[in-house]
């Protein structure tokens, strides 16, 4: 096993089983800083930073969040930062439909609503489905009730061979990348379930015999190509995030809203609407 695989595993163990000394460094090395950079960044001493990796000072609450954001680490993850400090979470996580996130709820819904008559859903880390509008609803039509099911998750509905993927005419191209973006969350997150998610979309039928990726050099983004009940729709995608949150489900919830690439599709798209 090579270095870095085993530094892999060492940084994806459950926190608690490790201290905070440990946890520190392990955040440290994945956003690549020495001692010296997270010292500045956190204006503490390289001196006690190094104390505290070791064991010898066990780090004040206050202290163990600045050093958190300045290694961005997320809200999640910095909640079980402060159990193996031994401090209680301070970064509540309530469900989307909890009375306190009313107004995000409804941002949310205004998002959706306005982006009509073109795609747009809102899922958390791990692309559970939370909400979508009427245009994402009549494109998934031809998707089996048990892909829809609650939870449902967004990558396993374009990867499995029941759902979108038969559909999607450039997978070739669109699975890997979308491959490579949930493994660099996996890289900033640490999370077990993500892994697991993986694993599962890359036992699929779509991605064992992909022929080799290839992207145009012209090309400024990976196009999303869908095959519909009324022709080829061919999006682009953008993905909103709440600013500043201090809610975990608010710092794990994105919006992915999708724009049609050409005027084909947004005829596409106007009449779909209008049926």
């Amino acid at each position: 096993m090579n270095s870095s695989n085993t530094f892999a595993i060492i940084a994806c163990m459950s926190i608690v089983e490790r201290t905070v000394g440990d946890v520190l460094r392990d955040w440290r090395r994945r956003r690549h800083f020495s001692q010296l950079d997270l010292a500045l960044e956190a204006q503490v001493s390289a001196r006690h930073l190094s104390f505290l990796e070791t064991g010898r000072s066990h780090p004040s609450r206050d202290l163990l969040l600045r050093l958190a954001d300045s290694l961005d680490v997320p809200l999640r993850e910095r909640n079980a930062m402060l159990l193996a400090g031994g401090f209680a979470p301070v970064f509540p996580e309530r469900p989307l439909s909890d009375p306190a996130l009313a107004a995000a709820r409804e941002a949310v819904a205004l998002v959706l609503k306005g982006h009509e008559p073109y795609p747009a859903l809102a899922i958390d880390r791990y692309w559970t489905l939370l909400a979508a509008n009427q245009p994402v609803e009549r494109l998934l039509t031809s998707v089996p009730a048990e892909l829809l099911s609650p939870p449902a998750n967004v990558l396993r509905i374009c990867f499995h061979p029941d759902g979108l993927a038969p559909r999607i005419l450039n997978r070739a191209t669109l699975f890997p990348h979308m491959i490579e973006r949930l493994q660099h969350e996996i890289h900033l997150t640490c999370d077990p379930k993500l892994e697991t998610l993986r694993d599962e979309l890359l036992s699929y039928p779509a991605m064992q015999s992909l022929p080799p990726r290839h992207v145009s050099s012209q090309a400024i983004v990976v196009p999303f190509q869908l095959q519909s009940d009324i022709g080829v729709v061919n999006f682009i995608t953008t993905t909103t995030v709440f600013g500043t949150p201090v809610d975990v489900t608010l710092d794990e919830l994105a919006i992915e809203s999708f724009f049609p690439a050409d005027a084909e599709t947004a005829e596409h798209m106007r009449l779909l609407w209008q049926r």
